[in-house]
């Protein structure tokens, strides 16, 4: 299955995730190891089957090996991140702040793949996890390394889409 026929998927009541799809796949702002890497993490993060299986062969002949992994990577670090971090955010008491995460995260440090595409795509996933102090802390950095507000406005874009997709297809799983 590819983004065409994950499209395929989507029913007419969600026309405009269908639509979205389509046009994000076709984005030029970021670059396709940028725009592939995002829909990759996002379709991680969601955790739907179908979502991941699509995405997952759209990008077979458009990232590379190492990408992909780190696009894996992406998901899984910011799925523990983004739960740790939100609670740091939420929580009332500031001590917590004060501690050390003592949680391993040396694939920040050494992707894979430019540190600023690694972010992007973390970022992306942060968003989908709902999380604002990784969502700032990873805009920062690829802000720093030069990409424009567009730019990320893609990737949550790209991220806000495949995150409804999987959500459309989970109700009409739930439905069948």
């Amino acid at each position: 299955m590819s983004i065409e026929a994950l499209r395929g998927r989507i029913p007419d009541y969600a026309k405009d995730i269908r639509l979205n799809l389509g046009s994000l796949a076709n984005e030029t702002i970021l670059n396709d190891q940028q725009k592939y890497g995002c829909f990759f993490a996002s379709a991680l993060a969601t955790g739907n089957g179908h979502v991941i299986r699509a995405i997952n062969e759209e990008i077979a002949d458009k990232m590379s090996p190492e990408a992909i992994e780190a696009a894996k990577s992406a998901a899984a670090i910011m799925g523990m991140n983004n739960v740790y971090y939100r609670f740091l955010h939420l929580t009332k008491d500031p001590t917590y702040k004060t501690l050390p995460a003592k949680l391993r995260m040396n694939v920040l440090g050494n992707p894979g793949v430019d540190k600023a595409d690694f972010e992007l795509w973390s970022l992306a996933v942060s968003a989908i996890n709902g999380c604002g102090m990784c969502i700032d802390a990873h805009e920062a950095v690829v802000r720093k390394a030069g990409m424009s507000t567009e730019m990320v406005q893609t990737a949550a874009r790209i991220a806000s889409v495949v995150a409804a997709a999987a959500a459309v297809i989970d109700g009409e799983d739930a439905l069948s």
